[in-house]
């Protein structure tokens, strides 16, 4: 329904086509380039979700896009607003997420004379984002945010940004509100689906990997059905882990980063791979190493919904463009052949995922960070939502816990730093029903613990579950392997993080024994307020498979050969 044509402000105008779009909620950092949308918002209802750190704000958006499927908004001013806004834009580009930045932009009659905090946004995100607009004129206003939705949602999903004149705001204008935008559901054609029936029944090691956005509840359900109709083995691409529930006895295991051997040799072995939603980027390919560049030496299908990534890295077999959840549906219609050779690896597959995850090994130090994901494996509700960011500690949570329903994971597959916390904030203020727990290191969580300021002041009670090794754990990593016992640039001095929390106003426990975190978990969720665990780990203890001095032994063997 569009409003009858009134004079508007450009600033009001923008926030009923939010209105219009179904938006309820932005994030935003506030700033003069963009005043008259401030006090547009003031009478709009939609929720101004204040936050601390523009990047914060960005990813908080991108964690609104994944759980929603539709776009995530943010609002930040010039220059070092939309920069530090950048962090999330990369995110949100290299995840497929649905995002829209809006930028207050200089007045049109100041360009070109590098005016305060002036920027050219075209230039600047042009690389990361799927389109980059200017508005000039008011009237073109709903026209614009229309078109910025539907390039945000449709195809491939990924963020938009549209940079805003500060007068361009203040202008008058009368014009109709556009209407409310879905994407195009995009379905498999009916020969492609035969296709797929053939090549899979001609298959002897088959081998489905699902990930990729554009999934839904009902699209994962329809996954489920045609892996069990078919009794396909099903991998999750990095991240991506709760696109299948890992408690299905079709369920093989986590494809990415320190994942289980035997996939990997299960992976590399197969004759055909169905790879439903994603892209198979470097990190689920082993640097692109488990699929031949640019012929796999499997029978490829590919399913995506954007065309520009069929064919991109990958020549397949067979090439659909269709959205995952309608593939999935498609799949689970065909029908079945009798004989199914595969069916007794799709139990091989799975019972070496349980055998790679079911019981946690020990490490030194007397935090058993494993053994704590076990049992955090054993408590937590089915809906409780897991965010994370990037760095070493993640391989824990994505080898031990159980992802076992749509919508609960939320991580950066571009492996970005500091994500977990601004997600955690807003998929605990989406669900303030919903137990929602965020892993970080000690740098990772440095990188945007300034939004458990947020969560305190939105009263959003999450969980901050902080792995403290005193470095940065991966680099350190990389470097026993390469440059062994030449430390440079990856030591932390940290501060007490439960002291942190007290500080903003959250509970706080600091954790140095695997016994002690059960009993400071519980107190932490009956605090009914945001809370951090300080929880120190072995520095030695880098991944659930290895130590930094098993690493550095073998690359001092290596380098002495």
């Amino acid at each position: 329904m569009t409003h009858p044509f009134h004079p508007r402000t450009g600033g009001r105008i923008l926030v009923d086509q939010l209105l219009a779009q179904g938006v309820s909620r932005v994030t935003a950092i506030p700033g003069e380039s963009y005043l008259a949308v401030l006090d547009a918002l003031h009478d709009a209802a939609i929720e101004v979700v204040i936050c601390r750190n523009e990047g914060g704000a960005a990813m908080m958006a991108d964690a609104a896009g994944k759980l929603t499927g539709r776009p995530g908004v943010c609002f930040v001013t010039r220059g070092p607003g939309a920069t530090n806004a950048a962090h999330g834009i990369h995110i949100a580009a290299q995840d497929s997420t649905p995002l829209i930045l809006f930028v207050g932009q200089i007045d049109r009659g100041m360009k070109e004379r590098e005016a305060f905090q002036e920027l050219d946004y075209k230039a600047v995100f042009g690389s990361i984002a799927k389109w980059v607009v200017e508005i000039d004129d008011a009237a073109r206003i709903p026209e614009l945010v229309a078109r910025a939705f539907r390039v945000a949602m449709q195809g491939r999903p990924g963020p938009v940004v549209v940079a805003l004149p500060e007068d361009m705001l203040l202008d008058v204008a009368e014009v109709a509100d556009a209407p409310r935008v879905e994407p195009v559901r995009l379905t498999p054609d009916p020969a492609d689906m035969a296709e797929v029936a053939r090549l899979v029944a001609a298959a002897e090691r088959p081998f489905v990997i699902v990930g990729g956005s554009r999934w839904d509840e009902a699209g994962v359900a329809a996954m489920v059905e045609a892996a069990e109709r078919w009794d396909l083995p099903v991998g999750t691409s990095l991240r991506r882990t709760d696109r299948f529930p890992q408690s299905h006895p079709n369920y093989a295991g986590d494809v990415g980063i320190g994942q289980n051997p035997a996939l990997t040799a299960r992976i590399r072995d197969a004759d055909l791979i169905l790879l439903i939603g994603g892209r198979a980027s470097e990190m689920v390919t082993g640097g692109y190493t488990l699929l031949g560049v640019p012929n796999p030496a499997q029978t490829l299908i590919h399913v995506h919904p954007g065309s520009e990534e069929l064919g991109r890295v990958y020549q397949p077999a067979l090439a659909i463009q269709a959205t995952p959840a309608a593939f999935a549906a498609a799949l689970a219609a065909l029908p079945v052949p009798s004989n199914r050779p595969w069916s007794a690896q799709t139990r091989a597959a799975n019972a070496a995922f349980h055998a790679w995850t079911d019981t946690p090994g020990a490490l030194p130090g007397d935090f058993q960070y494993g053994a704590v994901m076990g049992w955090l494996r054993d408590r937590l509700p089915e809906d409780a939502i897991v965010t994370n960011g990037a760095g070493n500690y993640s391989i824990w949570v994505h080898r031990y816990f159980r992802y076992t329903r749509f919508g609960t994971q939320l991580a950066p597959t571009s492996g970005s730093m500091g994500y977990g916390i601004p997600a955690a904030v807003m998929a605990k203020i989406m669900n303030p029903g919903r137990l929602v727990v965020s892993f970080a290191g000690d740098g990772c969580f440095m990188m945007n613990g300034q939004e458990f300021a947020t969560a305190v002041q939105y009263d959003a009670p999450i969980i901050v579950v902080i792995i403290d090794n005193g470095m940065y754990g991966t680099i350190r990593m990389h470097q026993e392997r390469e440059y062994p016992t030449r430390i440079s640039g990856t030591k932390l001095k940290n501060p007490d993080f439960a002291a942190y929390a007290v500080a903003f106003g959250g509970h706080g426990e600091r954790v140095t024994q695997t016994e002690a975190f059960a009993p400071a978990f519980e107190r932490a969720v009956a605090s009914g307020k945001p809370a951090i665990l300080h929880c120190l780990i072995d520095p030695d203890a880098i991944t659930p498979a290895t130590t930094l001095g098993a690493i550095r032994e073998a690359a001092l063997k290596r380098h002495t050969l």
